[in-house]
């Protein structure tokens, strides 16, 4: 194969790696409600199911990141697509949420090989001069991957278990292998400095603590141990992250680095874009399933337009950061994107279409119009060599985001419907009260034989609360998004941020 003809092919190839990550953030989602009748999953277990991966995932990317400059991007995405394709193949005969969960985990570690090595092999190895265009592809992908990954796995619901989510999973991973090793070009860092192991496992540990905590309050909590005591371990974690990062002489990630109004801007932006976009994801799709009635096809199909929207918002986006600062154009959509969000947190019990459809245009297109100039911004703090950090940086800026935004959503949703259902459950079997209070998918299940009086008042207060959570989560998501508009418009320079 010619050069000319691989430096074709990178992009394309690119672009299927990150769609082989992102998609598996988000289209789980679609077959919760199916894993929750087939597993007896809790509300709470869903949210680890999901968030394990994403946990994972933001903990390890500032230590792959350097590991991808060191010793080799190609290397080291071609690892991470092995590693990924032997999760989902365990996948395929999960059978219970602890090994759902295991599984995840270790999809969440090939994820960390992959995503950081995508951006850092386009700023590597693309020309000046093509590098924005090729960004804004990266971005839309990040953005509508994730959709077009509901909707293979909503297809797939329609004639298989909801283990056909691995299977799809699965065959991205090979495809984008083969790309990688037939096309993609070695690049590292000329110098190899020592690598920051313990600043690497504090990273791990300062996302895995804080999301514990915050996903079990509900359950178990909020002055309960494991919530009190993984918010402090989290916080301390983070802590002695800085101090460690501010001391060591080869930081995986230089805290001073954040008094650059550019870098901070498009970190913080990108970290709210994505906790209100997986957030909105995870609680949206059981919203059109539980509460709208769609099957896992209908919830997916109602969220088609969305790589629509993003795609070309993006290449449009890619050409306006040429125009306009991140200052203006960034907190602008952010602020489109808040207000779709709060649209979604008006949704009714009774679905209508053109509401949503309102809602997902502004927040497609806000995200899409607030996310290339935040990612130039971060990509543009960083010489050539130190892209894989800068990489790492931008994408761990994203699944911190990513896990936070399901986990205290998530608990937003659970904490709702829990309470609720705790007093409607008053004077049932303590076992069967426990799993409605758990899952609104026990209550939508044929009642047992002691629940058939109270049935249909269960279910519909099962319904209500479920919405009031919906509601309050998509509330809360709205108003992060606006305040981090907010910020940006005031952190970010004046200055435009055209090329890397």
């Amino acid at each position: 194969m010619s050069n000319s003809h691989k430096s074709k092919l990178m992009l394309p190839v690119i672009a299927l790696s990150l769609m082989t990550v992102i998609s598996a953030v988000a289209s789980l989602n679609v077959a919760l409600p199916a894993i929750a009748r087939d597993l007896g999953a809790s509300q709470t277990q869903l949210t680890w199911i999901v968030d394990a991966y994403t946990v994972i995932f933001a903990g390890l990317l500032l230590l792959s990141g350097s590991l991808g400059d060191r010793f080799g991007r190609k290397w080291f995405l071609s690892i991470g697509l092995i590693l990924y394709a032997i999760a989902s193949s365990l996948g395929l005969f999960a059978a219970s949420t602890e090994q759902l969960i295991g599984i995840r985990i270790l999809m969440g570690v090939g994820a960390a090989f992959i995503m950081p090595s995508t951006l850092s092999i386009i700023t590597s190895s693309f020309e000046k001069e093509e590098r924005p265009k090729a960004i804004s592809v990266w971005v839309g992908v990040a953005g509508g991957g994730a959709v077009i990954g509901l909707f293979g796995t909503a297809f797939l619901m329609r004639y298989f278990s909801w283990h056909s989510f691995f299977a799809l999973n699965l065959s991205l991973a090979i495809v984008s292998l083969c790309g990688t090793l037939m096309v993609i070009p070695e690049s590292r860092e000329i110098a190899r400095p020592p690598l920051d192991i313990l600043g690497g496992l504090l990273s791990v540990v300062a996302v895995g603590a804080l999301v514990l905590g915050i996903i079990e309050g509900p359950d178990q909590g909020w002055n309960s141990r494991i919530t009190i005591g993984g918010i402090a371990i989290g916080v301390a974690a983070l802590i002695g992250f800085v101090m460690r990062e501010l001391r060591v002489e080869h930081p995986l990630l230089d805290p001073r680095l954040f008094k650059n109004r550019g870098f901070s801007s498009g970190s913080l932006s990108i970290t709210v874009q994505f906790f209100g976009q997986f957030g909105f994801i995870f609680v949206g799709l059981q919203y059109l399933q539980f509460v709208a009635g769609f099957s896992p096809w209908g919830a997916a199909v109602h969220l088609l337009p969305m790589p629509f929207i993003v795609l070309p918002a993006s290449r449009l986006s890619g050409y306006l950061s040429g125009k306009l600062p991140q200052k203006y154009l960034g907190s602008a959509g952010l602020a489109i994107f808040g207000l779709g969000l709060f649209i979604f947190s008006r949704m009714s019990l009774t679905f209508n279409y053109t509401h949503f459809l309102i809602g997902l245009f502004c927040f497609g297109f806000g995200m899409a119009m607030a996310a290339v100039p935040a990612t130039t911004a971060i990509t543009n703090s960083l010489p050539i060599e130190k892209q894989g950090v800068a990489s790492a940086v931008n994408d761990t800026a994203r699944e911190f985001g990513s896990a936070l935004g399901i986990a205290v959503l998530g608990a937003a949703l659970t904490n709702t419907y829990t309470n609720a259902m705790v007093t409607a459950t008053v004077g049932l079997p303590p076992e069967i009260a426990a799993k409605i209070q758990n899952s609104l998918a026990f209550v939508q299940q044929t009642p047992a034989p002691q629940l058939r009086d109270k049935f249909h008042q269960l279910a519909a207060t099962g319904l209500n609360a479920f919405h009031d959570g919906v509601s309050l989560a998509m509330t809360i998501a709205a108003v992060v998004a606006l305040t981090g508009a907010i910020l940006v418009l005031i952190i970010a320079p004046k200055e435009r941020s055209t090329s890397i």
